[in-house]
């Protein structure tokens, strides 16, 4: 088991007598920081640095741009991957995390050297851009590893920490995004000395972080990466908020400073436990997401044009993976009660008002067409949840994931691999984390999470059908970043040929079940429907929702 990390472990092996074959001491490395310990994994042949600090977050202005990471002091032990940023964590809605979280997980296979360097998947976790973490609870490198790729996962700030904006040159806003282009900087600078292929790096995402992947894509900083992977949400789904410019003297009057003038409410809030700021950002009601920035000659902007018309010139002969489950939206239906539904406009409008100027004499009409399409009969019976979850599915996810396939053609990617995940499992991440089973349904939104990733949350040994799509998924996502396609030879795990999408092919994507099976143009009907309504509308598209 080679563990030629550096030539400090070679020199370590040469000063005590023995080979590096036969060291058994924790992997150390180095770079640009310093000296890293990590610690063998106990489940596979594989290492783990945990708790990278990769910046750090400014004391006086936490809103605002993160600061270098400093030089270690000496050995830094990488063995604790239990940071996380300030939130309500999303399994047991507890307040929690510190602005010390600004770190990275790395999981090293054995066989990486210096001879032999590895493809290196960078992963930017979800939970709408106000909670979630990098750790192993939920996102164990144990599946994805063992295919000899290394895994990274970060952490990045979230909610007002990560997303205030003020339009000021101090907090321009999108802190959470350049966090993540902090952390792939340090991995594209570092991910040698830990023997991967810093030309080889493949970014993926799920839900907000799949978003992420995409505004990277859009932002006009370098490019770090080489190939990415876009699970369940892009930058055109209908989820962003216009930025609360008066958030900060909001807060502070909620925590105690009454005060007009901004930077005061910052020094403020900046000596508020985050405790507290995370509880009045949820008693207020307030949302931070990403948000257009205005320029500032003396600050690097992520993103300062509006990415509903933006082009993507990164895209020009980039390989890229995305897709959907076939039930995004149904686990937040299936419980409601039939109450619920009595007023089917009302729900339709406030799903459209997210992406249309649905008060415009322009829109009339619109509404009552949609939900003719979905509900032609207006029963409010047992499938009226199903067709509302087809409706809020097809318009925050499935329809944007194809407008951006569009956009991407249009763009000059490289072959453009589409799937539609549908497994109905035991290690069903979506439903399990929302208590929610249903016989009939496919996959909802995360589901997938559970097969990629050797959770912690889950306790049980993987069934003979969970472990089977485990490893047809693993192996799919480690060979696009191995090779830029999911299926390059014939497997017998993996028995059939990714057709991609080109310039003038057929939309063709890849169903993931207990059985693959190749289609041409997911749930075909529906985006017919969408893409007429889009053209009909396309001048009342609104990149964020009314006031």
């Amino acid at each position: 088991m080679a563990r030629r990390y550096t030539y400090l472990n070679m020199f370590l092996g040469f000063l005590f007598g023995i080979g590096i074959a036969n060291l058994k001491v924790d992997p150390l490395v180095n770079t640009d920081l310093g000296l890293i310990r990590g610690v063998r994994a106990n489940d596979g042949d594989y290492s783990m640095f945990m708790g990278i600090p990769y910046a750090q977050v400014n004391a006086s202005n936490p809103f605002g741009a993160a600061i270098p990471q400093p030089p270690f002091e000496g050995l830094f032990e990488a063995d604790d991957d239990s940071a996380i940023c300030p939130q309500i964590e999303e399994i047991n809605y507890t307040i929690m995390g510190s602005l010390d979280c600004l770190h990275l997980n790395i999981y090293v296979p054995s066989i990486a050297n210096s001879q032999k360097k590895l493809p290196v998947l960078v992963w930017i976790h979800g939970g709408g851009y106000r909670s979630g973490s990098a750790g192993r609870y939920l996102f164990g490198p144990k599946f994805i590893v063992r295919h000899d790729v290394i895994l990274i996962t970060m952490n990045y700030r979230l909610g007002a920490y990560g997303f205030m904006s003020l339009d000021t040159p101090e907090n321009p806003g999108n802190e959470g995004l350049k966090d993540q282009l902090v952390a792939l900087k340090w991995i594209k600078k570092n991910v040698e000395a830990f023997g991967g292929d810093s030309d080889k790096i493949t970014l993926f995402g799920e839900s907000a972080g799949g978003r992420s992947v995409d505004f990277h894509l859009l932002s006009p900083n370098e490019k770090l990466f080489d190939k990415v992977i876009i699970q369940s949400g892009t930058t055109l789904g209908p989820a962003f908020y216009a930025p609360h410019k008066d958030a900060p003297l909001i807060l502070a009057t909620h925590l105690g400073l009454v005060t007009e003038d901004k930077s005061e409410a910052i020094s403020f809030l900046a000596s508020i436990h985050t405790d507290l700021i995370v509880a009045a950002t949820y008693e207020l009601g307030l949302v931070f997401r990403p948000c257009l920035e205005k320029p500032f000659e003396e600050v690097d902007a992520f993103i300062t044009e509006n990415w509903i018309e933006a082009n993507v010139p990164k895209v020009r002969g980039m390989p890229i993976l995305l897709g959907f489950t076939d039930d995004e939206k149904l686990v937040e239906y299936i419980n409601q009660p039939k109450s619920y539904f009595e007023n089917l406009n009302n729900i339709f409008y406030e799903r459209l008002h997210f992406g249309f100027d649905v008060d415009s004499p322009d829109f009339e009409g619109m509404i009552e067409s949609v939900r003719r399409f979905y509900i032609s009969d207006g029963t409010n019976d047992e499938n009226v949840k199903y067709q509302i979850s087809n409706f809020d599915s097809d318009f925050t996810y499935i329809h944007p994931t194809s407008r951006s396939i569009s956009k991407y053609l249009v763009n000059g990617a490289g072959n453009i691999y589409q799937y539609v995940f549908s497994y109905n499992g035991d290690r069903s991440f979506g439903k399990r984390d929302k208590n929610f089973t249903d016989s009939i349904a496919g996959a909802v939104h995360a589901d997938e999470i559970g097969y990629l990733f050797d959770a912690r949350y889950y306790e049980q040994t993987p069934s003979a059908d969970d472990q089977l799509v485990i490893d047809r998924i693993t192996m799919l996502w480690t060979n696009f970043a191995k090779y830029g396609n999911p299926t390059p030879i014939f497997f017998e795990l993996l028995p059939i040929t990714w057709t991609p999408i080109t310039k003038n092919s057929l939309q063709f994507y890849l169903d993931i079940n207990l059985e693959l099976s190749l289609g041409v143009r997911p749930f075909h009907n529906r985006m017919a429907f969408w893409d007429l309504f889009y053209l009909a509308n396309v001048k009342l598209q609104r990149m964020y929702p009314g006031s």
